[in-house]
């Protein structure tokens, strides 16, 4: 009879542990990668993204980063460009950037700089016209929902702002939201809208969220980014609609639509909560004129003789 004592399952490690575990000073580095990470203000996002592409590196070639050979960083770098359709938007920016960040923090500038640059992809955003955000805020069938992606667009709220707004920051006597601990570690504050407000009051007495705004499965927890995304894709599959639309396009319809109301686009960026006007510029590539004399020549080649 065989013996019917279950095999001992061997634990997961997550590729950072393996590096801790494997690499004879990835620990420490890791740590103090941390430590930088949570000084400067940057997210957690942040530091797993750069801890995973050094990991990955270090454990490829057996050895800390700044013990690699810049010939061996170099075509490990062309290996991970080969290997993807669009490189800045993969791991080879990530590496790349987590490459940076290391030297940086080591002290080893003179890397920085023969490291190869990226170039910055020229697409702009995607952006939703009135009808289909119209469209898009019916579909939900949930209230929670509805009233999630409206407040979004609103208010060109990111996704991370949404998730993290509590009860508190809704301040219905002066019409403002309070954003908190956002992106740069900065709070401001954005309107709110009349029609938003009518939605929130129908949505809290009918959901009693408490302490977030919107509560997430467990008690006490807010909703997630990605329960958002999945409210938000099933909004776009019932209302058949076709761009590639995610919950940052929310903002950007907000930015468009303010900039093609009239909007200057100084107040945009603060509304937006943008560190450089340069980031906001961009909208101005997307805003459809709004001046009456503007118009395409095709429409006067058959009019005027």
């Amino acid at each position: 009879m065989k013996n019917a004592t279950p095999k001992l399952r061997k634990k997961s490690f997550t590729i950072v542990e393996q590096a801790c575990h494997e690499i004879h000073g990835f620990s420490k580095l890791y740590q103090e990668l941390q430590d930088k990470v949570t000084l400067s203000g940057q997210t957690q996002s942040t530091l797993k993204n750069y801890a995973r592409k050094l990991a990955h590196l270090s454990l490829h070639f057996g050895k800390l980063p700044q013990h690699i050979d810049e010939r061996e960083i170099n075509r490990y770098l062309a290996s991970l460009a080969r290997k993807s359709t669009s490189p800045s938007l993969s791991d080879f920016k990530f590496t790349i950037y987590g490459l940076r960040y290391c030297y940086r923090l080591l002290g080893m500038n003179e890397k920085v700089v023969k490291l190869p640059s990226i170039k910055r992809e020229k697409k702009l955003p995607v952006v939703l016209n009135r009808a289909e955000c119209r469209a898009l805020f019916k579909a939900p069938d949930l209230l929670k929902h509805r009233v999630m992606l409206s407040l979004m667009y609103s208010a060109g709220l990111r996704a991370r702002e949404v998730s993290r707004l509590e009860l508190k920051d809704i301040d219905s006597g002066r019409m403002m939201i309070h954003i908190r601990r956002s992106k740069y570690n900065k709070d401001r504050y954005v309107p709110l809208s009349p029609l938003i407000l009518e939605g929130l009051r129908k949505y809290y007495y009918a959901c009693q969220p408490v302490q977030y705004l919107f509560n997430g499965n467990e008690p006490g927890s807010p909703l997630s980014v990605r329960g958002m995304q999945w409210a938000l894709h099933e909004s776009v599959k019932k209302c058949k609609l076709q761009k590639g639309i995610t919950l940052h396009t929310l903002r950007h319809s907000y930015a468009t639509h303010l900039l093609e109301e009239g909007m200057d686009i100084v107040t945009i960026k603060d509304l937006l909560g943008h560190e450089r006007i340069d980031t906001t510029l961009i909208y101005l590539h997307v805003a459809r004129p709004n001046r009456t004399n503007v118009f395409s020549p095709f429409d006067r080649l058959y009019t005027k003789p």
